[in-house]
């Protein structure tokens, strides 16, 4: 008699910090809500289910009443919850201290929550790295899941990937179960029948467990998902035929655990799912990466040689981003100043865990780092943190050092107002500009990459052939007209105070001291000075009388192209908001209003300048189709040199908006 085969299904839920509360709404209501009910009224169908702590929070207090059907299934012994870090964060990529503090949060959370304490744990992204062992043991954590990709690196077959192995890091163990990548591309996109079909094929075959874990959003969020799983009832006719089926079992990963020995020890490589390990690659790196894949595939090999072309791994996402490096290394500062405190207060610890939220340090499949948003989240718990920890443990008022460890000094000045960075890079120009009334970093833009994925917008376009409904994976749709001249990469990063020349970038400053605030090239000399609330710039301009002198600031503001950003003008007319061109002929005063943010940012110069502003998109691939999307304002003075020795002066100063 064939022995039946145990189905372990887990579903992964989380939003990213600083969400939209309407797309969190709009989550709950295709997804999170649906997806639990059905489940609800099939006691006999076990799982597991991972919500991360900050969506968790959310959702226990909006919907209480939904919510409260997850965990009476857990009471009940229908579902178990797996923990991670409360944020989400990529343990990898933060301090140990951070990784035990992140996974107890939200430990403590379920246990109090549901009476039952979690053992197994959702990986971020399945990064594997090592290194998270012990912070996992530690608090008190069994096992975890990868993909089974992971496995194949070393060696493994999938035939013997049908339970779980144990790895130890300096003696200490952890069991790893492996996540199916067919049964990951099956559910929900292939009809239920199938899937069945499938799981009664590796019962045939003599396999202990089929193992799935991964995004529940998959099941009423992605597209056409919503009427497939619900409305035309893939859902249920797939619980209903496990439960029905001789040859399937469900499980959860606890009771797997407890009644089945390991299959033996195993050692990870580091590596992720393996579209991660194509996305952290560079072009043209990940161009050729992708076209090596293909041509393997075409030639019958892709299955066999793909463990052998692995690609890159995550935190190639940091060399790939400065905007993602400058975060991460802001937030390990803070990280480290924070555990310096005799006893850190907990609010600032929740503040620390928030900007760790991993969403907006990358980018792949779905928008992340490229969604202003986001980073604006991170960015506003990594400024509210600043602030309340120099009040408790102040720093000089200015500091050189390289932060983000790319070989270029960062000047950073600042006072209780705000701070600036300068890096010291040839451009003199400013990287972050941060308002801690505000709790806001102007500096917080994207430039323009090329990414992989924009050689496809060629082809146009695509549909879904076959039955089931489309992955995100398989179609190539557009949310927005893309043209050629929207893809076209920046040579410059998008900060602040580029400088110029008759339309020649300047990028031979040097710093008159070194840890200064001054710098100069030939025929230029440029200061920088904050005094409350205000960044003073000026240029000392020598023997370039009738020549083009231009500064452009890259401007993060919140509203984007929404209607609450707005330019006024010193008479108190409104020319224009953020998404809309601004042509000054002649001006020495400009303000950027903005609702979003509840603030403005006043611009002020010594000799009446030619203003030039325009909206800097991007475009990036998201699970609905390729966007463009605002990432900052640019803001554009020229000015004719009017003598042979010049001061220019621009005043910017920040505010809130007055109420």
């Amino acid at each position: 008699m064939t022995q039946a085969v145990t189905l372990l299904l887990g579903v992964h839920a989380h939003q990213p910090v600083g969400n939209f509360p309407e797309v969190i709404a709009d989550a709950h209501l295709r997804c999170y809500k649906p997806f639990l009910e059905t489940l609800y009224a099939y006691p006999d169908f076990r799982f597991a289910a991972h919500f991360s702590g900050w969506l968790l929070d959310w959702l226990r207090e909006r919907y209480p009443a939904d919510m409260e059907l997850l965990a009476e299934m857990v009471r009940r012994g229908q579902v178990e919850l797996f923990s991670s870090g409360d944020t989400e964060p990529v343990l990898a990529a933060i301090p140990q201290r951070d990784r035990v503090g992140q996974l107890q949060t939200l430990n403590d959370k379920l246990t109090a929550w549901t009476g039952v304490r979690p053992s197994g744990a959702w990986l971020t992204e399945r990064v594997w790295e090592s290194a998270v062992v012990p912070a996992l043991a530690e608090t008190g954590i069994g096992y975890v899941t990868v993909d089974d990709y992971h496995f194949f690196c070393t060696g493994k077959s999938s035939a013997a990937l049908d339970s779980y192995y144990s790895t130890e890091e300096g003696g200490t163990r952890l069991d790893l179960f492996p996540i199916s990548e067919a049964l990951r591309y099956r559910l929900p996109f292939s009809p239920a029948h199938e899937v069945i079909g499938y799981l009664e094929q590796l019962a045939d075959q003599g396999q202990a467990a089929a193992i799935y874990f991964d995004d529940i959003e998959k099941f009423g969020i992605w597209p056409e998902t919503y009427d497939w799983v619900y409305h035309r009832g893939w859902l249920k006719a797939l619980i209903e035929g496990v439960l029905a089926s001789p040859k399937i079992r469900t499980a959860t990963y606890a009771d797997f655990h407890a009644r089945q020995p390991t299959r033996g020890i195993v050692y990870l490589p580091t590596t992720s799912y393996s579209e991660m390990n194509e996305w952290t690659l560079p072009m043209p790196a990940a161009g050729i990466y992708s076209a090596l894949l293909a041509s393997e595939k075409a030639a019958g090999r892709g299955d066999l040689h793909r463990p052998f072309l692995r690609g890159g791994i995550w935190r190639n996402f940091l060399t790939r981003y400065p905007e993602a490096n400058w975060m991460h290394k802001r937030m390990l500062g803070l990280s480290a100043r924070l555990a310096a405190l005799p006893e850190p207060p907990p609010e600032l610890t929740a503040a620390l865990y928030r900007a760790q939220a991993n969403d907006a340090y990358w980018h792949g499949l779905f928008g992340g780092l490229y969604l202003p948003h986001l980073r604006r989240a991170v960015w506003n718990n990594i400024v509210a943190l600043e602030a309340r920890l120099d009040a408790l443990q102040p720093r000089p008022a200015v500091v050189a050092a390289d932060l983000d460890f790319d070989g270029k000094t960062e000047i950073v000045a600042h006072n209780p107002a705000l701070q600036i960075v300068v890096r010291d890079d040839g451009l003199a120009a400013a990287h972050e500009l941060s308002s801690y009334p505000l709790n806001h970093n102007f500096g917080d833009t994207l430039r323009r990459y090329h990414e992989h994925y924009h050689d496809r917008i060629a082809s146009g376009p695509t549909e879904h052939q076959g039955e089931g409904i489309a992955s995100a994976h398989d179609v190539i749709r557009f949310k927005h007209p893309v043209t050629a001249d929207d893809i076209t990469p920046d040579t410059l990063p998008r900060a602040l105070f580029v400088d110029a020349l008759d339309g020649a970038t300047l990028s031979d400053y040097a710093p008159a001291s070194p840890a200064g605030l001054q710098f100069s090239r030939p025929g230029v000399t440029k200061t920088y000075a904050i005094e409350q609330a205000t960044v003073s710039v000026s240029w000392q301009l020598n023997g370039l009388a009738g020549h083009r002198f231009s500064t452009c600031l890259n401007l993060a503001m919140p509203s984007c192209d929404g209607f609450l950003g707005r330019y006024v003008l010193a008479d108190g007319s409104v020319p224009g908001g953020f998404g809309q061109a601004l042509e000054l002929a002649g001006a020495t005063w400009l303000s950027l209003e903005d609702g979003v943010l509840g603030g403005r940012l006043q611009l002020q110069t010594s000799i009446s300048a030619q203003i030039h502003g325009q909206a800097q998109q991007t475009v990036s691939q998201s699970e609905a189709g390729f966007e463009k999307i605002m990432q900052s304002t640019e803001i554009r003075l020229d000015w004719i040199v009017p003598g042979d020795t010049c001061t220019l002066q621009l005043h910017l100063t920040i505010e809130p908006t007055p109420r």
